[in-house]
């Protein structure tokens, strides 16, 4: 099932940008390379435009924001050592859908922070992220893979979650998330 809402994938410098392309074309996402989307329309989430790129500099972050803005996914590459990079996975952050708190697609360990104004979670954002997925419906191997995360990987953040709300299994962990999410 195609997402809703333009994908937002986030990978460190040594990630697969290859895989996560072909995943969003997979969906039926039109694939622009760079920050330069086309001009008309103006509002791209009809025309389901993903762009891709290197994410290199206060700059380059601008552009790919307003690609976002418009309505396009993204698909970037961004060290999050550089100073810049907190506030773009924030700016980020708060353009994913109100809906679904924490949605930006991270991938390699990077985290968009929370949302502003929420409360201190006990949840990493990848985890959070997991477990929204988890709460709309999917199964942890459909999270894992929209995600660009292996199963293991998933598997081993929703074990950590569990341990982190105190609880025992998967479900037990989703309902416990959802009431703190919905608060």
């Amino acid at each position: 099932m195609p997402p809703r809402h333009p994908p937002y994938v986030v990978l460190p410098p040594a990630g697969d940008v290859d895989t996560a392309v072909q995943e969003v074309a997979r969906h039926g996402w039109r694939v622009c390379r760079g920050f330069a989307p086309p001009q008309t329309p103006w509002d791209l989430a009809p025309a389901r435009v993903v762009v891709v790129g290197v994410v290199d500099g206060p700059a380059t972050a601008q552009e790919a924001l307003l690609c976002a803005v418009r309505g396009a996914g993204l698909v970037v590459v961004v060290d999050p050592e550089r100073p810049w990079a907190a506030r773009f996975l924030a700016d980020l952050g708060r353009l994913a859908p109100a809906a679904t708190p924490g949605a930006v697609g991270l991938a390699g360990g990077l985290a968009a922070g929370q949302p502003a104004g929420s409360e201190p979670s006990p949840l990493t954002a990848e985890q959070r992220d997991l477990l929204d997925l988890l709460a709309d419906g999917r199964s942890i191997a459909q999270a894992a893979r929209l995600r660009y995360l292996s199963l293991r990987t998933a598997n081993r953040r929703v074990a950590e979650a569990r341990a982190a709300l105190g609880v025992s299994t998967t479900r037990e962990a989703v309902l416990a998330y959802v009431r703190l999410r919905d608060g």
